[in-house]
């Protein structure tokens, strides 16, 4: 059940009983949740490692769906905010073959609202804006979950927290999941390296017209190149390759974390794997800043189900991790996180609602999973830029096809 209203007052229709929620996780999905929990009355508490809102790069932009993501913020009682943060020329794209041939341009119309990008940075600055002071814990890492009576206790190191019931909202290495599923992400194959490329109005003109108002796809022979606008006129560009996962110590390549250390030679290893495509693409690679991240792409087997458990639940990549080629990962997220808040508010009581919620959440999410990898395997194909402009056609007619739908209801 989803209220995505935001002039609707939730209130309305809240359990009678207290109930208090227990976030690990203060992603779009965690945080999409909590707004939509207090709007309604019930009691949140956010639990986040990061030691504070902008501890960490939040990463690239996204872009939000109409019937998902804008239905999410909606709930959240956002929409509005959303729509003035928005960047609508940012669903421009733009399909390009090694050599350079464009396969594939759309140009968005300034009122086109149906996927409008926002960077991540601004969209959790908006979900955080929403909650009530002090609802997101910072800095906090939760270690053990155990059960006591019908509750949760969730122990911090720096303390405890009991809850009705604990949602993991932690991505993909949630330490929620195992309580539900042994399941563990698995290595897709394939790696990407983000490169960011500040100034590059002024300093690499041809790079910014290249890549436009919005997006920039390349690919062949199982390696891609992505590049994205940012909202401050920032590009970030993703080199995606097939390969093992420890290719970097074959490579010579050292890391701090996701960091390399040496961004001088992951050029270099770059230009070697791109060799023989149009300068005009590789140049994205030489105009980099010095933070360069390596970002391999992991995956929860699909199906992803589990028995229903009272007192937990999941939501977002804790539930169903898969590759960013589906274009639903942050949008299957906080729908994920509104439609359980829609189930709690909704009644009679906490297992009931985490039921009705799982019994909506583990289709849709199969379906866009299996999307993400069907996406994924083309894209990193031999013929991947065709791959990528067939795909983008589909997209651009089921774009019209809920415009239309939008336009008689």
């Amino acid at each position: 059940m989803l209220v995505a209203d935001e002039n609707h007052d939730p209130r309305e229709a809240a359990m009678t009983t207290t109930t208090h929620v227990a976030v690990v996780g203060a992603g779009p999905g965690g945080l999409t949740l909590a707004a939509a929990l207090q709007r309604g009355g019930v009691t949140v508490t956010v639990l986040e490692r990061d030691d504070g809102p902008h501890s960490r790069d939040q990463g690239g932009t996204l872009d939000m769906k109409k019937g998902s993501g804008q239905d999410a913020l909606a709930a959240a009682g956002l929409l509005d905010a959303f729509l003035w943060h928005c960047r609508p020329e940012g669903q421009d794209q733009r399909v390009l073959d090694r050599d350079g041939t464009v396969l594939a341009e759309e140009i968005t119309a300034p009122d086109d609202m149906a996927n409008p990008e926002i960077d991540r940075g601004v969209l959790r600055s908006l979900l955080l804006d929403a909650l009530e002071p002090g609802t997101v814990r910072w800095g906090t890492t939760v270690r053990e979950i155990r059960r006591d009576g019908d509750r949760h206790v969730l122990e911090t190191g720096g303390g405890s927290v009991t809850a009705d019931l604990v949602v993991g909202a932690d991505g993909a290495w949630s330490v929620v999941r195992p309580l539900l599923s042994a399941a563990r992400p698995e290595y897709s194959g394939v790696t990407f390296v983000e490169l960011r490329i500040s100034c590059v109005d002024t300093a690499h003109p041809a790079v910014s017209a290249l890549v436009g108002r919005g997006g920039m796809f390349s690919a062949a022979d199982a390696k891609g190149l992505v590049a994205q606008r940012q909202g401050d006129g920032s590009v970030r560009v993703y080199a995606g390759f097939r390969d093992a996962l420890d290719w970097p110590v074959a490579a010579g390549l050292s890391l701090t974390g996701a960091r390399f250390d040496d961004a001088v030679a992951v050029r270099a290893e770059l230009r070697r794997r791109f060799d023989g495509w149009a300068p005009a693409l590789t140049a994205m690679i030489d105009a980099c800043d010095d933070a360069v991240y390596c970002r391999p792409l992991y995956a929860l087997p699909v199906p992803h189900t589990w028995p229903s458990t009272p007192g937990v639940t999941l939501v977002g990549d804790a539930a169903h991790v898969m590759s960013p080629f589906s274009g639903e990962g942050a949008n299957s997220a906080m729908l994920d996180g509104a439609e359980l808040a829609g189930e709690i508010l909704a009644g009679p009581d906490v297992a009931t609602a985490v039921l009705r919620y799982e019994r909506t959440m583990f289709p849709r999410a199969t379906v866009n999973a299996l999307g993400a990898a069907e996406g994924l395997d083309g894209f990193f194909s031999a013929d991947g830029s065709a791959h990528a402009a067939r795909r983008r056609e589909e997209m651009i007619a089921e774009h019209s096809r809920r415009n239309a739908a939008a336009q008689c209801t």
